[in-house]
Formats: C-alpha cells, sequence, structure tokens
C-alpha cells in the first residue's frame, strides 16, 4: 500500500465488511425463516443500517440501531437456538457497542445480550458449558471493540499532537523570519534612511550656494535632479523599512514625506489637508494614491517650477479621493494629452475600479485620484 494514501479513504470500505458480518448471518437464514422469525430478521437487518454510515448522525441513531439490533438478533438466536448464525449478529452488535458507544448505551446493549443467554439456558436449549463459552466469547469480543476503541483515540492524539507540533515549528520560523525582517530594517533604517536624509539636506546646502554663487541653470539642474532622486530615494527606503516590519506607513504620513521632499528639493511650499477619519487602506489602492501624487509633483517641478502644491486626502464610506493641485499664479493651458506617466497611472486607477482626471484649474493643474479601498 502506498504510505502516502491516508488511512480514511479506506475507512467506509472496512467499515462495510464489518457489516458483511451482520448482513451475510440473516441471509444465510433466510431459507429457515418463518413468519414471525422472518420479521424479526427484517428489524434486525433493518437497525444494522446505520452501520454503514458511520458516524451515524443524529448521535442517538447509533445507540438506538445497536439496542434494537441487540435484541433482535438475542431473539432471532432464542427463536432458531441451533441455526447458529443469529449469535453471530449478536457477538458482532457487542462488538460495535464496545467500540462506538458510551458505557451506559453499551450496558443496554450487554444486558440484552445476558438476556438473551440467560433464556437459552432456562429453556435447555444449552447446557452450562456452553453459556459460559458463550459469556467468555462475549468478554472477548467487548475486549477486542474496547482496544479498537482505545487504538483508535490514541491516533487521533498523535494526529492531533503532530499537528501541534507542526504549527509550534511553523511559528518558531514565523517568529524567526520576522525577527530577521526586523534586523534587515534596523540596518536599513540606520544605514541607507539616515544616509539620503543627510545626502538630500546637504545637496539642499549645495543648491542654494550654487543660486547665491550664480552657477550655469544646467549645473543648478543636475543638482536639483541628484537632490530629487536623493528624496524619491528616501521614500522609497522609509516604505521599505515598514514593509520589512510588516508596519505600513499611513497614507496621510507617506503623502506628508512625499511633500516634504518636494519642499526640501524646490523651496516652494506644500501642503496636505485631510478629510474624513483615517483608516488602514489596501496596498493596492495606496501604491495607487502615492504613485500618483509622485508624478503630480514630477509633473509641477517640471513645467511649473517654485509653484506652491496642495494635496487634499479624504477617505469617504467606500474609497479615498487624493486631489494635487499646484498654484502657479495664472491659468495653465491645457494640455492635448496627458503624459505617459499620469496616463499608466490612470490605468493603474481603472484596474482597481477607480477614476483619474486631470485638468488646469483656476491657477494651476489639478490631477484628481478616486478609487475604492
Amino acid at each position: 500500500m502506498n504510505p502516502e494514501i491516508p488511512r480514511e479513504r479506506f475507512a467506509p470500505v472496512l467499515e462495510s465488511l464489518r457489516w458483511l458480518f451482520v448482513a451475510l448471518p440473516l441471509i444465510g437464514m433466510v431459507p429457515a425463516l418463518t413468519p414471525v422469525t422472518g420479521a424479526v430478521a427484517a428489524v434486525a437487518f433493518l437497525s444494522s443500517l446505520p452501520l454503514l454510515w458511520l458516524p451515524a448522525w443524529p448521535p442517538w441513531v447509533l445507540p438506538v440501531s445497536l439496542t434494537v439490533l441487540a435484541a433482535s438478533s438475542g431473539t432471532l438466536w432464542i427463536l432458531q437456538p441451533h441455526g447458529g448464525l443469529g449469535s453471530v449478529v449478536t457477538f458482532t452488535t457487542v462488538f460495535y457497542a464496545a467500540r462506538f458507544l458510551t458505557i451506559r448505551s453499551g450496558l443496554g446493549v450487554s444486558v440484552s445480550v445476558a438476556a438473551t443467554l440467560i433464556v437459552l439456558y432456562l429453556r435447555n436449549e444449552t447446557n452450562i458449558r456452553d453459556a459460559l463459552l458463550n459469556l467468555a466469547m462475549v468478554g472477548v469480543i467487548m475486549l477486542l471493540g474496547l482496544n479498537r476503541r482505545s487504538r483508535t483515540a490514541r491516533m487521533e492524539q498523535t494526529a492531533l499532537a503532530l499537528a501541534r507540533a507542526r504549527t509550534a515549528a511553523e511559528e518558531h520560523a514565523l517568529a524567526a523570519a520576522l525577527a530577521e525582517r526586523a534586523r534587515i530594517a534596523r540596518d536599513l533604517h540606520d544605514v541607507l534612511a539616515h544616509s539620503l536624509s543627510g545626502l538630500t539636506l546637504n545637496l539642499q546646502s549645495v543648491r542654494l550656494m550654487l543660486v547665491r554663487d550664480g552657477a550655469s541653470a544646467e549645473l543648478l539642474a543636475q543638482i536639483e535632479r541628484a537632490q530629487r532622486l536623493a528624496s524619491d530615494g528616501l521614500a522609497e527606503a522609509r516604505q521599505a523599512v515598514a514593509a520589512l516590519r510588516e508596519d505600513p506607513v499611513p497614507l496621510d504620513r507617506a503623502i506628508a514625506d512625499l511633500l516634504a521632499g518636494y519642499r526640501l528639493d524646490s523651496g516652494a511650499s506644500g501642503e496636505l489637508t485631510v478629510s474624513g477619519t483615517p483608516r488602514p487602506v489596501a496596498a493596492g489602492a495606496t501604491t495607487t494614491a502615492l504613485r500618483t501624487v509622485q508624478e503630480a509633483l514630477s509633473n509641477t517641478r517640471k513645467h511649473a517650477p517654485g509653484a506652491s502644491v496642495h494635496v487634499a486626502l479624504s477617505f469617504t464610506g467606500d474609497g479615498i479621493e487624493v486631489t494635487v493641485t499646484d498654484h502657479q499664479g495664472r491659468a495653465p493651458a491645457p494640455a492635448d494629452t496627458a503624459g505617459y506617466g499620469l496616463r499608466g497611472m490612470a490605468e493603474r486607477a481603472a484596474l482597481l475600479g477607480g477614476r483619474l482626471s486631470t485638468g488646469p484649474g483656476e491657477d494651476g493643474w489639478r490631477v484628481r485620484l478616486a478609487v475604492p479601498a
């Protein structure tokens, strides 16, 4: 037998074979049955059918059926004591009672069997020697049923212990993985995040000194680009640290970090207003919102350098809305088509069931994102 095939798959087949110890003797008695014994045999056969669907449900079905089976098979044994087959059904009933029933229910079956043996002895259908042998047989069969019952209980306890050990091992491995991730997060935060923060501030100082000394526009553009890359890297490093710690940065704080980088990079003001009750947002919606804000700020740096930016974050009942507006001091001309960045953000929003709209405002450009979350 293949050890990978679970034993439970064969349990119904084994129970059906055991049921044959009830069905076959009853079928074998058919030629010798009278109308009275035939009715008793029919009751015994019907009461044995729940043995084919163990465990029987509801719980009272099996005790009642085994009690009826014990009484009917014992009656059949008394009515036809010399057939020999009625005793097989009675002994099989004892085995099932010892294996599956409670002690109280099993006593009911044992009383029926003991009554059968007493009646057989009193009617002189059996002598004292045969009566004692039958009682010994009942005892042996009861011990076999109890042994089978305890073996099944031990197997269940072993399976439960293995499951608990497997769960403990998985929890231990998870704890070790989380500890390692926390260590990496600390190292990343201490080394990379601090380095990028210092780099951003130093680049800001260099840019201001170059502006003071009248440096060329090309040099200033290179410094500004380096400062922007450092700011974006700082934001990504913070998100990576949060992901490693399984402690995601709230959306409003993440947007505030982007605006802080914009202020350091451009020297212009950047404000964030939050309406509604802040709550955790799904990862897809959070990523889309942050990428949209990043793209909008990048476009402001490119097309309206020095413009102040206002970001409005709104938590609605079924989603979030993010509006990024730059204030250029004049009404911008409408663009013919959206850039590739905003077009990609619109596609990302559509995949989430949201919508991205862009267009000119009163004194600048506005990007509005609405996604379910």
